[in-house]
């Protein structure tokens, strides 16, 4: 059996803008989860615009899982896609929202 990280990783893609109701609630929602779970949990966000380039798998990899985060038009609409598109190739843990 794996053993669990001891502080569990997401990285959460999307443009962060601390003024739109929805974005914040989901770093909270991450922490209510962990709580819950009683395990600690850190979020990242990842900008779109940073998933262009190369080292594209390197940077997604260092998370335990993934969240797409809603609040389009994206920086960048490629870079997000192509964060979808890790997740979902890989079998990632994603969640979209």
């Amino acid at each position: 059996m794996a053993l669990m990280a001891e502080v569990v990783q997401i990285g959460i893609f999307g443009d962060y803008n601390p003024a739109s109701p929805t974005l914040p609630a989901i770093e909270k929602s991450i922490q209510h989860a962990a709580t819950a779970l009683n395990i600690s949990a850190e979020a990242k966000w990842v900008p779109t615009d940073s998933l262009i380039g190369p080292d594209l798998e390197n940077k997604l990899e260092a998370f335990d899982g993934l969240w797409a985060a809603p609040a389009s038009p994206y920086k960048s609409f490629d870079g997000m896609l192509r964060g979808i598109e890790f997740a979902r190739r890989r079998d990632w843990p994603f969640v979209g929202t």
